[in-house]
């Protein structure tokens, strides 16, 4: 894979989820601020002082709006190879965004997404001083991937985290539960096309085996239908109660025995159930109510 492509599977990660990639690597952003009013993604090249000067493609610059007027531009730069890296032009893209939006406070951030141990640190800060004075101090979030324990992230219900476990660090015997965490976590947060998206990611980064996927894939469709039956039995939880408050709520207004009443509500739905709420409301006589739950059951019986 290129450091093109793969810098651009990253951006895609961060396009998709700006606000979910936010609240876990920058957290005391929305702990002070309160939550994000508006997301807008600037464009990667600041303006040029000269037609002759060389272009500045920037990674991922980010701009949060907040509710007290608050601005937070965000530039995240993936580096796959810290070799590449350079402390100086990250100060360089700070300071071209520090002047294009003067009201926002930028936080550069760099992410590292190989996975291996280093022998050698990169640069954390730049400074510059001279006789108790100081003239330069810059310095950026620095994120190293490989540095998170894959199994502290297995129960955060963060979509990001999920898709990044297989950049994380963790055993090789840890191998197959990080795949299936990243999988099953990931159905559970993200839009199905979503999902389908970042099935790809999750397969290129933790070199996924077709029998492994197929029998993640079997877990999945096992976890859908449990959710569905759940989503079932909370419905016709919902519908029970429903039906018992309809039924005091007769008994109140209409000084009717109460026996006999919630059975003449089962087989309505539950859209009939709110209607019939706003029509016992409005209706002065019980003859109206029987009469109006006999026309719905009718009509849904003919359907």
């Amino acid at each position: 894979m290129t450091q093109e492509s793969h810098d651009h599977n990253f951006k895609n990660v961060f396009l998709d989820f700006p606000e979910e990639a936010l609240e876990w690597l920058l957290p005391q952003v929305l702990k002070e601020w309160g939550p994000v009013r508006h997301v807008e993604f600037v464009r990667q090249e600041p303006k040029k002082q000269r037609l002759s000067n060389s272009h500045l493609a920037l990674d991922m610059p980010i701009l949060f709006s907040f509710d007290q007027h608050q601005l937070l531009l965000w530039l995240v730069e993936f580096q796959e190879d810290k070799s590449k890296f350079s402390v100086y032009k990250i100060l360089h893209y700070t300071a071209n965004l520090m002047e294009a939006h003067p009201k926002a406070t930028v936080v550069p951030t760099v992410l590292f997404t190989d996975r291996k141990k280093w022998r050698k640190d990169v640069m954390l800060q730049l400074e510059s001083e001279f006789a108790s004075r100081l003239f330069l101090h810059f310095e950026y979030v620095f994120v190293k991937l490989f540095d998170f324990s894959a199994r502290d992230y297995y129960d955060v219900p963060n979509p990001v985290i999920k898709i990044l476990l297989p950049k994380m660090n963790y055993a090789p015997e840890e191998r197959w539960e990080v795949i299936r965490q990243a999988y099953i976590g990931l159905f559970q947060l993200a839009s199905a096309m979503l999902f389908d998206k970042y099935m790809d990611f999750i397969d290129v980064y933790a070199e996924v085996r077709e029998e492994e996927r197929d029998a993640i894939f079997q877990e999945i469709k096992e976890h859908k239908e449990i959710i569905m039956i759940k989503q079932i039995l909370r419905d016709e939880y919902i519908q029970e109660g429903n039906i018992m408050l309809l039924s005091h709520l007769l008994t109140k207004k209409y000084h009717v025995s109460p026996e006999g009443l919630a059975p003449r509500l089962e087989g309505l739905s539950s859209e009939a159930l709110m209607e019939l709420g706003e029509h016992i409301l409005e209706c002065d006589s019980f003859e109206d109510i029987q009469g109006w739950i006999r026309q719905r059951k009718q009509t849904h019986s003919d359907n």
